[in-house]
């Protein structure tokens, strides 16, 4: 199993650091009580022995100890209902990951789950044991305590995430660095164009497939790995998918072509070792996800229901922020080598006017009445083209005159209209182009 498949798996598992912490907190018990054992029978009658505690009295701490444990834990979890309960109805759906893979949200628990396990088994060997003094429960009282500040601190983690700008913030950090994560530099050679001759001498030569034993989301592809696969075997690899498209089983999801027919390939199921597929798209390697987050909190805000159109002005001013800086970086990076310079792996990009297009036409078409809404989705792009190069302002261009067409200007107020054709005109300026409207 790859490495991303398995760090996938423990990051989004809930179970995994409460998991590690409970065995931590049996490694703590059997050190505290060799320890214990120790300083009761070398310092018996020693003045160090007056912080020993009896142990009636240990029995009753501990008791009350694992109840007020389990009382923080119960309302962490009624919390966490609470908080998936509105991100549900008032954010999106997508959003619940967010906060249920949060660190902060696991650690909490985890702490939780070592305070219960240390104490009970505590209380537990307190029972079996002949001694009748122990330095134990000290320990558990700096538990409780440590375990009383991470809940403090999870009642605020948890009040800060119900704050939608906080959110949003969040989400667009996050973007920010898978972005930046993206398009960084790798271990193997990237490019936009290869020589063709080479491209077609591969491909005279027949084609094998590989199918899908399962479907779902196309959740993430390890290309080193691939990268890898191919260079051992001498083959070269065509991806049929991109990142987070949805997979069915039985499709073809790679072809590949052998330079020599006589060799033989490695067990095709090796390739779907490097592709990891699950029920929902994540943001391990899906940018266009992470940003559709924001676009459903811009389109719920300006849902009648709810109706709050400066969280969708929020909104729209992050994801063009995102837009802008995934312009200064974007390459349809087509073709991936070895390091011998040797083609191995080819897969369609994602070109920017797709990630443009699907930020902002959801939001577009139901924000169409709302000139707030429409007023800063055409700040945005302005943004965008004024930051940009030409291929990239071509495209935000052709977008803006999207947004303008869809705009009824004849039953705008005067400065409505006014305050629009400005916007409008900004961008034209700035592409070097005529606004589609005409001023009044």
């Amino acid at each position: 199993m790859n490495t991303m498949r398995m760090w996938v798996k423990m990051r989004d598992s809930f179970w995994f650091l409460p998991t590690i912490y409970g065995l931590m907190a049996l490694i703590a018990i059997i050190l505290t009580i060799l320890l214990d054992t120790w300083l009761v029978s070398n310092f018996q009658g020693h003045t160090f022995s007056q912080y020993f505690v009896e142990k009636s009295t240990a029995r009753s701490l501990y008791s009350a100890l694992i109840t007020a444990v389990l009382t923080m834990t119960t309302i962490s979890f009624s919390t966490i209902m609470v908080v998936l309960t509105k991100y549900s109805t008032q954010f999106s759906p997508r959003t619940l990951q967010d906060f249920m893979k949060s660190r902060v949200t696991q650690h909490v628990l985890g702490v939780f789950s070592f305070g219960f396990v240390f104490t009970l088994i505590n209380l537990m060997w307190l029972g079996t044991s002949s001694q009748k003094e122990f330095l134990a429960a000290y320990l558990t009282v700096t538990i409780a305590i440590i375990s009383l500040g991470f809940f403090i601190l999870f009642i605020h983690h948890s009040s800060s995430f119900l704050q939608v700008n906080n959110l949003i913030g969040q989400i667009r950090n996050d973007t920010s660095f898978l972005i930046q994560n993206t398009f960084r530099e790798k271990d193997f050679i990237e490019a936009s164009e290869w020589d063709e001759d080479t491209v077609n001498q591969w491909k005279e030569n027949a084609h094998n497939t590989v199918k899908a034993n399962q479907s779902g989301y196309l959740q993430g592809l390890e290309i080193q790995g691939l990268i890898k696969f191919a260079k051992n075997n001498d083959i070269l690899i065509s991806s049929e998918y991109q990142v987070g498209d949805f997979v069915t089983k039985g499709t073809p999801v790679f072809y590949y072509w052998q330079r020599n027919q006589s060799d033989e390939v490695e067990d095709m199921s090796y390739f779907l070792h490097y592709m990891l597929i699950g029920i929902e798209r994540t943001n391990v390697q899906d940018i266009e996800f992470s940003i559709q987050k924001l676009v459903e909190i811009a389109v719920k805000s300006i849902s009648p229901s709810i109706n709050d159109p400066h969280t969708a002005v929020n909104s729209i001013n992050r994801i063009g922020s995102l837009l802008t800086e995934l312009a200064s970086i974007h390459k349809p990076i087509r073709y991936y080598a070895d390091q011998n310079d040797e083609l191995r792996f080819i897969m369609e990009p994602k070109k920017f006017e797709d990630y443009l297009y699907r930020s902002f036409y959801q939001i577009r078409l139901y924000g169409k009445k709302d000139m707030t809404v429409m007023a800063a989705l055409l700040e945005a792009l302005y943004t965008i083209a004024i930051t940009s190069e030409e291929h990239v302002k071509e495209d935000t261009w052709q977008f803006a005159k999207y947004v303008m067409d869809s705009t009824d200007t004849e039953e705008l107020h005067e400065l409505d209209f006014n305050r629009f054709y400005e916007t409008c005109k900004k961008i034209a300026d700035v592409c070097e182009e005529e606004p589609p409207i005409e001023n009044r």
